[in-house]
């Protein structure tokens, strides 16, 4: 876990056995970058630890947790992940995995709280929000009214289908707030966030103009 060019440099590592390991140098992003792994990991951690565990039955994990795992930056990266899952397992009660579960991390994910009684906040809304594919990075769209009033304290990765008023909103609204989205969670990468939107990057720079989006700054509201 070291800079082997500044080990070299400073004479602490051997630049001809260096040169010698380092036939294929391979890098690889931090987590936070490629988060459209986590979901992959997550699934694997659970069923390797709850083997190792001898659990009785296969345990899941819930679509509010696996928001909650995606929402989080993972400083110490894949380590940080399998501890983190490592120890929901261990410490389950239930089939399947929630956000409760993860009361470290919710801590310091924005949008997200731990409650009175350990639990965390947005848990019970998540929990209504229908069931999509763990692959999918994109955010749950709530479908009833109910979930819609709690519009202003959802967590960041959820769009809500209806207004306050319990009216449908316009689709240009909600694909609107979903570009924004996605321009934040791939950093602006433009072929990712046109890939995982299922459109081409012409139609999606198109949509940019239309609702006036910077890619630079996509929570930004045009002027």
């Amino acid at each position: 876990n070291r800079d082997l060019i500044n080990e070299v440099r400073e004479g602490r590592f051997r630049e001809d056995l260096y040169y010698r390991l380092n036939v294929f140098p391979i890098t690889i992003p931090a987590l936070h970058r490629r988060k459209e792994d986590i979901p992959v990991l997550v699934r694997a951690f659970v069923q390797r630890f709850a083997g190792e565990q001898k659990l009785a039955r296969p345990l899941g994990v819930s679509a509010g947790a696996m928001a909650l795992l995606t929402a989080y930056d993972w400083p110490g990266n894949i380590r940080q992940l399998e501890n983190a899952i490592f120890r929901a397992v261990v410490l389950a009660e239930g089939d399947e995995l929630t956000a409760a579960d993860f009361p470290q991390i919710a801590a310091q994910v924005p949008g997200y709280g731990l409650a009175e009684n350990g639990g965390v906040n947005f848990e019970a809304v998540a929990a209504r929000a229908p069931e999509h594919s763990m692959d999918s990075r994109l955010p749950g769209v709530y479908p009833d009214f109910r979930a819609a009033e709690a519009v202003d304290t959802t967590p960041d990765n959820a769009i809500a289908s209806v207004d306050r008023g319990g009216h449908v909103r316009k689709l240009a609204d909600v694909e609107e707030e979903l570009i924004r989205f996605a321009l934040k969670f791939y950093h602006g990468q433009m072929s990712q966030v046109a890939r995982k939107l299922g459109i081409g990057r012409s139609t999606l720079y198109r949509k940019l103009k239309d609702y006036g989006i910077d890619p630079d700054d996509p929570m930004k509201e045009a002027a």
